[in-house]
Formats: C-alpha cells, structure tokens, sequence
C-alpha cells in the first residue's frame, strides 16, 4: 500500500530493503560462496533502484540541481569507506586514496563520457551541449588532477610521491575551494551554462511531488550506502580474482571504483540514450570533480590528524595517460557537439588505461 500511495514502483522500496537484509546477513556469515554471488544480486538490484531515486529527485529539483545530488551522495559515500579503510588498514594502504581517485578520473572521464557519446553518436547520429560549461568543469579538472596526482611527483620537501604537512594541507584547501566555486557557478552564478540548448521531453511532464521527492532522496542515500558497503563485502573476492589472475593490485582498486559508480554511470547511459548528452556530462563531469574536490580535502585533513602516510603522486605511465586523457577531453568538449568518432576515440584510452593497468 505505501507504494500505491508514494507513486513509486513497488520495487524500488523492497529491492533496498532486501540488498541491506543481504548486507546484514553477508556480515553475518562471511566467505559464504552463495551468500556472496547473492551479494552481487543485490548489487546490482540497489544499483537499479539508485538510478530509479535519482531520476525521480532530479525531476523534481530540475538541472543541474538533480544530477549533483548524485554525484555528491555517491563521493560523500565513498570518501567515508576510504576513510573507515585508512583508520584501520595498515601502511601498505597509503596509496589507497591516490588510486581510487585515479581510477575515478579515467573511469569517468574515458569510460563514462566515450560510451555516452558513443551510444548517443549511434542512437542520434549528432548530439549538442554547452560548451561554456563543459569547458569550466574540464579546466577545474585538469587544475584538480595535476595538483593532487602529479605536482606530488615533482616537489622536494619530502621524498618519493609525497607531500609535506604544510603542502598537503594546501592540496586539501586549494581542492574544496575550486569544487566550491565550481559548484557556486554550477548552481547560481551561471546556472545556464549547465542546461540543455532545448527543454527536455520530461519538463511536460508532472513532477512528482515534495513527499515522494524527500522519500525517493532517503531511499537514494539508502542504496548508495548499500552499493558502497557491498562493494567492500566483494571486495576480496576480487583481490582473490586479481592475484590469481596474476593482475597488480592497483586493479581491484580499478573494480571497486567502477563498481561505486555503477549508479552514476547508469544513469549517464540513459540520459544519453535519450537524447540528454548535457545531463550526461553533467553527471560525469561533475562526478570525477566531486570525487578530487571531496576526497583530497578529507584524507588530507586525516592524514594530518593522525599521522597517516598518503601517497599522491602517479607514475610515469599514468601521468602520460591523465594529460593524454585531459587533451582528448578538452578537444572533445570543445565544440557542442558529438559523434561516434569522440565515443570511440575515448573509449579506446579506457581500454589503453586498463590493459596498461592489468599488463604494466
């Protein structure tokens, strides 16, 4: 009866509640074989159901207001599984940080952003968006990304891909202050940079109303956490997969991103696919700026607290392939419009950035 009365899909009440009774018992009886490929099940069905919330909020809150809240209930998410693992982890997890977030980047910017425009180019031959706003997140990226993950490299107060307290303490405060202000413009100062050249087709239709909006971002919050936690509970048999596999360990980190942005990644997809390449970038821009201008001024404010190691700074190969990746992107965000060729162009580097990854 609440789902009659909500609006909502029966579904998407008793799937979360299901993947959080999977979660508990999972818990419970760890390493148990069924236990574990059910856990995937309720991944996958939370997964759904997120998308399904996130959609329902975005109507009703409008853009770019709907697509952030993903972004950041996602980010929010997964910087507190990072911290909850760097407060109990040994040192070895030092780089644990440097590597989600690289993972995130090249997921987000390569991966996402080539299947949307691939799929979109091969649904819609041609699709067009707002250069001056994508233009503003690629260049906040590109400052984000070499100030965190590649200047570490190349200072000299400290040995190896490290920062000194002092200039970690700046990465972390540089970092909110340019998500800050980009959200600022996102949001309120140059809102129009960020919406569609044509009103979508779900504009005509009701939105739904204040009760199932603050209903649907509960159950939103409710499955991110589930995703995360399941994702954790996963999380070894994948590093079983990858050693046995013969893969570096920087690869599970590899999975568990992908696996955390499964729902941002989904609901980018199927904007797309319906013609909303804007809100597609908006979520996958906004995504990767939200995972280095949430987590970098949270570990580093951890790290500082407590002492912890953290390692920063990306290798050689890796630092070729983030500039390799921002030039792509700027040239491929540069012109309002896509086709099949940026797609693949960008989906070829996130075949590269795995390949290189499992075969260094």
């Amino acid at each position: 009866m609440a789902a009659v009365s909500t609006g909502l899909p029966r579904w998407t009440i008793w799937v979360p509640a299901m993947a959080w009774l999977v979660l508990v018992v999972t818990y419970a009886v760890p390493g148990h074989g069924v236990l574990l490929a059910i856990a995937a099940a309720a991944l996958g069905g939370a997964v759904f159901s997120a998308v399904h919330h996130a959609e329902v909020v975005a109507h009703r809150v409008g853009e770019p207001y709907g697509t952030l809240v993903l972004a950041v209930a996602v980010t929010v998410i997964e910087v507190a599984l990072i911290v909850s693992v760097m407060l109990t982890s040994v040192p070895e997890k030092a780089d644990l940080a440097r590597d989600t977030v690289f993972a995130a980047v090249m997921i987000v910017c390569n991966g996402l952003v080539g299947i949307c425009v691939l799929v979109g180019g091969i649904q819609h031959r041609e699709q067009g968006f707002q250069v001056r706003g994508a233009s503003a997140a690629t260049a906040v990226l590109a400052a984000l990304s070499v100030l965190t993950l590649v200047i570490p490299n190349y200072t000299s107060s400290t040995p190896g891909p490290t920062l000194s307290p002092s200039q970690l303490a700046f990465a972390g405060l540089s970092s909110l202050v340019l998500y800050g202000v980009f959200v600022f413009i996102q949001t309120v100062r140059h809102r129009d940079y960020f919406l569609p050249d044509e009103p979508d087709e779900d504009v005509h239709a009701a939105p739904p109303s204040a009760a199932v909006a603050w209903l649907s971002a509960g159950l939103l919050v409710v499955c991110l956490v589930a995703v995360v936690l399941l994702a954790k509970v996963l999380s070894p048999v994948v590093e079983s997969a990858v050693h046995e596999a013969g893969a570096p360990p920087s690869t599970v980190g590899i999975v568990i991103a992908a696996l955390v942005l499964l729902p941002e990644g989904l609901a980018a997809v199927r904007a797309a696919h319906s013609d909303r390449l804007q809100n597609s970038l908006n979520l996958a821009l906004g995504s990767a700026l939200a995972c280095i201008g949430l987590t970098i001024p949270t570990v580093a404010l951890v790290c500082l607290s407590t002492g912890k190691a953290l390692l920063l700074g990306i290798d050689g190969k890796e630092t070729v392939l983030l500039a390799l990746t921002l030039l792509v992107s700027a040239l491929t965000l540069g012109t309002g419009r896509t086709t099949v060729l940026q797609g693949a162009v960008h989906l070829v580097l996130f075949v590269a950035y795995l390949f290189l990854a499992i075969v260094p």
